[in-house]
């Protein structure tokens, strides 16, 4: 005997009506479910403030030990290019070993010896090192700023003097996109992923599985209405959730933080409505397979939270993760949504990059939506 015949349930049609009934009674929950409401609204503008004033890539103001061994007018000179720059803060010593210990406390990031025989060495122009650089390798990203914006400060002050060390073709840097390398024009694009997978994943799993403990799901499986129309009926609410969460962090991101978008509000709308299949299909799969609100929050912490905020390319660039991993950011949906909202905001409308990743968003949803329909059934029996 079949399953609907067996749990007394009459297999129907599709039905328009029935559909909008079940969006009708979800979108009626939502709105009195505070902790909804506070994952929606609230979750977004915290995380956001978060990444976008707490995490920062830029690296200024580096605490610097600067020992003068000499006090002649080139040493003098040296040392005064140093402190001129904003993006070292430079502490004068006499001797090396003052700021070694300073070193060894964490005081200071590196340091920079200018000898005794700094006007020899100079004079004699036979590139061997005038200066030592020495840095903190315990911190390598800052460890080689240091290293190169030191090294860089004894270049430019050679060329002012008209020393051995000018190049001879004059080199004007250009950075497209993000003219003024601040990493918040591309952190907090990517934040708003990260906020869209935890509003995507995690309201979805844990609402749906709460019904699932209330008992009210079994409920709604009695009724008429037919797999495919429960399904839907639990996500387009979501999906209209997940859609206005969207445009307030892309409205902060503009107005707030001061992030251009370059690329039209429809390419993101269309991104963000792109993203929110796979992000509500893996939320609505947990829930399917945990029904329980606890276990449906850690499971989409560690399957959707993480991956998203490790394996995307928001904080770590893909490219130098080892092959095996490298794979595997390929199965995680927030890798092209972070690429594009970040090529919209920052580039403009390039749809050459955008379709592939539009396809590979929904290929992802779709096989999270024919698990869920799989594992779901229209039957009370267990």
């Amino acid at each position: 005997m079949s399953e609907p015949a067996r749990s007394g349930i009459t297999a129907t049609g599709f039905s328009a009506r029935r559909l909008t009934a079940l969006v009708r009674k979800e979108s009626l929950q939502v709105v009195r479910d505070p902790a909804a409401i506070l994952i929606a609204f609230l979750l977004p503008v915290v995380l956001l403030f978060l990444f976008a004033f707490a995490v920062s890539l830029d690296v200024r103001a580096v605490r610097l030990g600067l020992v003068l061994e000499t006090d002649s007018a080139d040493a003098q000179s040296l040392a005064a290019a140093y402190a001129a720059t904003r993006y070292l803060e430079v502490t004068p010593a006499r001797d090396r070993r003052t700021v070694a210990a300073q070193l060894v406390a964490g005081e200071i990031r590196g340091f920079v010896v200018i000898p005794q025989d700094f006007d020899r060495r100079l004079a004699a122009g036979d590139g061997s090192a005038i200066v030592q650089i020495i840095t903190d390798g315990s911190e390598p990203n800052t460890a080689s700023f240091v290293a190169n914006y030191a090294d860089g400060v004894v270049a430019l002050w050679l060329a002012d003097r008209g020393g051995s060390s000018a190049a001879p073709l004059g080199l004007e840097p250009r950075f497209w996109f993000n003219p003024e390398i601040e990493s918040r024009r591309f952190l907090v694009p990517g934040a708003i992923a990260i906020v869209m997978t935890m509003i995507g994943v995690l309201l979805t799993a844990m609402v749906v599985a709460r019904e699932w403990e209330r008992g009210t799901m079994e409920a709604l499986m009695s009724t008429p209405a037919g797999i495919f129309e429960i399904l839907l009926g639990k996500l387009l609410p979501y999906f209209g959730l997940g859609l206005i969460a969207t445009l307030g962090c892309a409205l902060l991101a503009v107005g707030l933080f001061d992030v251009p978008l370059r690329g039209s509000w429809l390419a993101l709308l269309i991104l963000s409505c792109t993203f929110l299949v796979p992000a509500l299909g893996q939320g609505l799969l947990i829930s399917a397979v945990a029904k329980n609100q606890f276990v449906a929050a850690q499971v989409a912490l560690l399957s959707g939270f993480l991956p998203a905020l490790l394996l995307s390319g928001f904080l770590f660039e893909i490219d130098s993760m080892p092959v095996a991993i490298r794979a595997l950011t390929y199965l995680v949906a927030a890798r092209y949504f972070v690429s594009s909202l970040q090529t919209v905001f920052l580039a403009g409308d390039v749809w050459t990059q955008f379709v592939p990743s539009m396809l590979a968003m929904l290929a992802i949803g779709a096989v999270f939506f024919a698990i869920t329909a799989r594992k779901t059934h229209k039957s009370l029996d267990p």
